[in-house]
């Protein structure tokens, strides 16, 4: 297969991708106002609660048994190295460029969390249909193609909602009280701001009358050598329960558990089990209406998803700037190191048995590493209200740029599976 048609096979995507999220820039624009900001949060909520746990569950259901999940056991652990690699990225970024406090979390999010679902729904079956794709037939790589695609997607929304959602509320909430802590200082007079130490010299002495009634009471002022061990104890396990539960108050179940979570355990449900599966799965199951419900749902997914991310791009071209080296250091670490890294830890795997010899599943994995930053790390933003802006011309900056990087990533993974 030539070096044209393998570029080819990877352009058309990506060039799908730019024309209908241009037509929802246009759309969003103030003389059409047709996807204004009520429209694309209101279409928003649609996408989130209705479409995208349509699309993954009727993939996955249609698609996961047992026997494939034992061959896509590495996918989880792929996606938690682009995370745990984009995390350490995303540091180095902001010892690099001394990113603001209350960007710290927004930078870490951009290059840990990448758009593992919206873009594979978009990219595989495109790439699938192409006559230079080397993937096979159509209809058979497009039905793993989504399978992989609609896994991936869950996984990446777990990760998204248990671990760059809990990171980048940390960091909102530190740089909130630090803007607190400084609020204070100002307002606050020097005499107001002053509060003397306990047991310094303005406290009252206390008088010996207070004493009495002590000495009926001796072990009271006795020291607790006999108790020490019993107090230690139960310091020890008041500690570990106050630990738990401080665990399981910071981590938001509900967000955990998200739409497209709880999409991805029905799909696992329906399909692993094979007394649902025999009912919702196949043109003689009684209950198929459900599943082809799914997926006529599930169809509105892709060009709904990709009308809002056009909308919201828009906004950056509204708000102010943001640093330069910010923005670069971002691209270069989603777009340059990244995908190297990912291209390594995907031959190691393969070399050690670790990843099956599909090439259709390999290009699944490469990609992962090279897609732009997820979109729903906008939503987390407007949740802490931290970073809300600089978020708009981050992903403004890194989605234009997707178009470049991704078709060249697209082809040299073709070349390299094929």
């Amino acid at each position: 297969m030539g070096l044209l048609d393998l570029f080819s096979a990877a352009s058309i995507p990506v060039l799908k991708v730019l024309l209908v999220t241009a037509l929802g820039s246009y759309l969003a624009l103030d003389r059409v106002n047709i996807l204004g900001e009520d429209a694309r949060k209101h279409l928003n909520g649609i996408v989130f609660y209705v479409f995208n746990p349509a699309i993954v569950s009727s993939n996955l259901a249609k698609t996961i048994t047992y026997d494939s999940m034992v061959k896509l056991w590495f996918m989880p652990f792929n996606v938690l190295i682009t995370f745990l690699v984009g995390s350490v990225l995303g540091w180095l970024v902001i010892q690099m460029t001394r990113a603001p406090r209350h960007l710290h979390g927004l930078v870490i999010g951009c290059c840990a969390a990448g758009n593992l679902g919206n873009m594979l729904l978009i990219i595989i079956p495109a790439v699938c249909k192409e006559k230079g794709s080397p993937f096979g037939a159509p209809d058979v790589c497009h039905s793993y193609g989504m399978a992989y695609a609609s896994l991936s997607m869950a996984v990446g929304a777990i990760f998204l909602w248990s671990y760059v959602y809990n990171i980048m509320r940390i960091s909102s909430s530190k740089s909130s009280k630090e803007v607190e802590i400084s609020d204070s200082s100002v307002i606050k007079s020097p005499r107001e701001s002053y509060v003397s130490p306990p047991g310094s010299c303005t406290d009252p002495l206390l008088h010996s009358d207070k004493l009495e009634g002590f000495e009926d009471y001796p072990d009271q002022l006795a020291l607790p050598s006999s108790r020490l061990e019993d107090i230690a104890q139960e310091s020890l396990w008041d500690k570990i329960k106050q630990h738990v539960e401080m665990v399981v108050r910071k981590v938001n179940l509900k967000r955990l558990f998200a739409p497209s979570t709880t999409g991805a355990i029905v799909g696992f449900v329906v399909g692993l089990v094979p007394q649902f599966r025999r009912f919702i799965i196949g043109d003689a199951a009684p209950l198929r209406v459900i599943h082809d419900t799914a997926l006529l749902l599930g169809d509105g997914a892709i060009p709904a998803l990709t009308l809002i991310m056009g909308g919201n791009l828009l906004k950056g071209l509204q708000i102010a700037a943001v640093p330069k080296s910010l923005i670069a250091g971002i691209v270069i670490a989603r777009y340059i190191v990244l995908p190297m890294i990912g291209v390594a830890a995907v031959k190691v795997a393969l070399q050690f048995g670790l990843v099956d010899n599909n090439p259709l599943y390999q290009f699944v994995l490469l990609l992962q590493y090279a897609v732009p930053p997820a979109m729903n790390i906008g939503t987390i933003t407007q949740l802490f209200g931290a970073g809300e802006s600089e978020c708009s011309v981050i992903m403004l900056w890194t989605y234009a740029l997707a178009s470049v990087a991704l078709t060249f990533w697209s082809t040299f993974f073709l070349w390299l599976v094929a």
